[in-house]
């Protein structure tokens, strides 16, 4: 068993809850068969193994790393705590980090869905039923918010603070800020 694991669980409790297949710890661990290097779920439906054949893991990349390949019975990649057990939302979760860290700024909405292995529709779908916004409006309402930032901690021109905060030109910047706030950007700082 490898040293994070054994913060959590011990050897026998992982064991037992195997040999059980315990519902409870799925996601928790997962075991490898030395004799067939293959990775299981503490819930997987095959025959246990033998105790002294099987070495436990605190995640499936931990048991693809000593070299074992995941079950085709329990599919460990479905296991809960992974992205396919949070699903959809998991998608719009890596699409937020990224259009917060500003890729939208230089990318499209369909580099964006190529980045995160779906179609641009289908991350607009997305977008629509998880946020209520499209992946484009998201990246704007960042671009706004940066900007409000820098424009109260004062010291920047607004040319500067438009192009900084990810829009790409002055004339865009002025027309979301009178849109969104009903006046120019620069009035917001006096």
């Amino acid at each position: 068993m490898t040293d994070d694991l054994a913060l959590y669980l011990d050897t026998q409790t992982c064991d037992r809850a195997r040999m059980a297949r315990d519902p409870a710890f799925d996601g928790l661990f997962f075991s490898g068969v030395r004799s067939t290097r293959v990775y299981c779920r503490p819930v997987c439906p095959v025959r246990p193994a033998k105790s002294a054949n099987v070495t436990f893991y605190p995640s499936a990349a931990a048991a693809e790393r000593a070299g074992y390949r995941p079950c085709l019975r329990c599919r460990p990649e479905t296991a809960p705590g992974s992205a396919a057990w949070r699903g959809t939302a998991s998608t719009v979760g890596r699409a937020m980090r990224l259009i917060e860290e500003g890729f939208l700024d230089q990318a499209t909405v369909t580099d964006l869905a190529d980045r995160l292995g779906v179609g641009a529709r289908h991350l607009s779908r997305l977008f629509a039923a998880h946020i209520g916004a499209s992946p484009s409006q998201v990246a704007t309402t960042c671009r706004v918010q940066r900007a409000k930032r820098m424009i109260d901690a004062g010291t920047m021109g607004m040319a500067e603070i438009a192009f900084a905060s990810g829009f790409n030109s002055v004339r865009r910047f002025n027309d979301v800020f009178r849109a969104l706030y009903g006046r120019a950007p620069s009035s917001l700082r006096r």
